[in-house]
């Protein structure tokens, strides 16, 4: 459990103006649309960017940090009251960072000093400051690598601290740019474990998806993002990974069916033997939410299971008699991975909360008052111990 995330934490990312959330192994996250969910998800991607070097070009994508910014007062007071602009007391600052029971991290993005006639860049943020520490939660005791504009320092086996030679550009990262094992190990070991995290959001069961015609063939672990591969990954699932496991989600969602993969030079496609029809379905013929379905099958019995995995809105094409059997997907699966489910469906959120067994699940509702993101029924006091990196 101390691999398990524990805290995520952002401010002023969109909506979210200040979000320090406890996570747990099962995490579904619900909400009214536009309340914050797609927000709190980027999130996680961009952390996810940032271990390849990644996360100031994912946000200038989004159109630069004044797109991305929080965009309301500084200062945000709860009630019926009217919005005012107040004056800026603090730096423009993008933060984000997560923490376990073993390792945190966290860096800060601000506006970039460059005059905007002398480069086309001018959108880039550029990294202020990031910070590792041990433990959930950052303290001076605990700080084991630390970036402040382009200067790294790290704290050695004597437990002093110690400058770097290292000199990192605006827009680098030092997760991914820092590389010791003898002065750093801690970030080569975050490094690897973000670069782990799997994100699936863009899954295509349209008629020109590629899973709908036959792959080519080869051992495939994880199933891919856009889930192409799926023949090949249900097929090194058969072989490698959990056999029965798959056959048993597949006749739960589809009673009485079988689940092939054909091979022919080198290619695979699947198929459906369903009862009633005298022969099996190929990809082409089957529904966006059986492919779906089966997309998430491939994902969650992967024989790689990673440390996290993040779905978003995983109910989309799928028919309401599928929610269980894709719930009971989830639940089984967080015993090998945490997993954070983004969803609109309460259909679904209820089916993970009723499950049986024991599941460490948490169930967090977003909403949103005068623009900001917030937990329904957390207070500050009920907030994990939080403190950021200073500039």
């Amino acid at each position: 459990m101390g691999r398990v995330l524990v805290t995520l934490a952002v401010e002023n990312y969109r909506s979210l103006r200040r979000l320090v959330l406890p996570l747990r192994r099962l995490n579904v996250v619900t909400g009214a649309n536009g309340a914050g969910k797609s927000s709190l998800y980027r999130a996680l991607r961009l952390l996810s960017a940032a271990a390849r070097n990644g996360a100031v070009a994912a946000l200038a994508r989004e159109g630069g940090l004044p797109s991305t910014l929080w965009a309301g007062p500084e200062t945000v007071r709860r009630g019926d009251h009217p919005v005012q602009g107040t004056v800026r007391t603090k730096p423009v600052a993008l933060r984000l960072g997560f923490a376990s029971d073993t390792f945190g991290y966290a860096m800060d993005l601000g506006l970039p000093q460059i005059d905007p006639d002398e480069t086309l860049f001018a959108l880039d943020p550029e990294i202020k400051s990031e910070c590792t520490w041990s433990g959930p939660v950052l303290r001076p005791a605990t700080k084991l690598t630390e970036r402040t504009n382009t200067a790294v320092g790290v704290r050695g086996p004597d437990g002093s601290w110690r400058a770097t030679k290292l000199k990192l550009r605006p827009y680098d990262s030092m997760l991914a740019e820092f590389v010791d094992p003898e002065l750093a190990p801690d970030l080569m070991l975050l490094r690897e474990r973000i670069r782990s995290w799997r994100f699936y959001d863009q899954v295509r069961t349209d008629a020109e998806a590629p899973m709908r015609g036959a792959q080519v063939g080869t051992r495939t672990p994880v199933l891919g993002p856009d889930g192409a591969d799926l023949a090949p990954a249900l097929e090194t699932i058969r072989e490698v990974g959990d056999a029965a496991a798959l056959d048993a989600a597949v006749d739960l969602a589809f009673p009485g069916s079988r689940l092939g993969i054909a091979a022919a030079a080198g290619r695979f496609e699947l198929s459906l033997t369903q009862p009633g029809m005298l022969r099996p379905l190929g990809a082409a013929e089957l529904s966006d939410g059986t492919l779906r379905y089966l997309s998430w099958v491939a994902a969650l019995l992967t024989p790689r299971p990673p440390e996290l995995l993040v779905l978003n809105e995983p109910e989309n094409s799928l028919h309401p008699d599928l929610i269980r059997p894709l719930a009971a997907l989830i639940a089984g699966a967080s015993a090998d991975m945490q997993i954070v489910v983004v969803t609109h469906s309460r259909a679904l959120a209820s089916a993970l909360d009723t499950h049986p067994g024991d599941t460490d699940l948490q169930l967090v509702e977003l909403a949103k008052e005068h623009g900001e993101t917030y937990v329904v029924g957390q207070g500050r006091l009920d907030e994990p111990a939080w403190h950021w990196p200073k500039r």
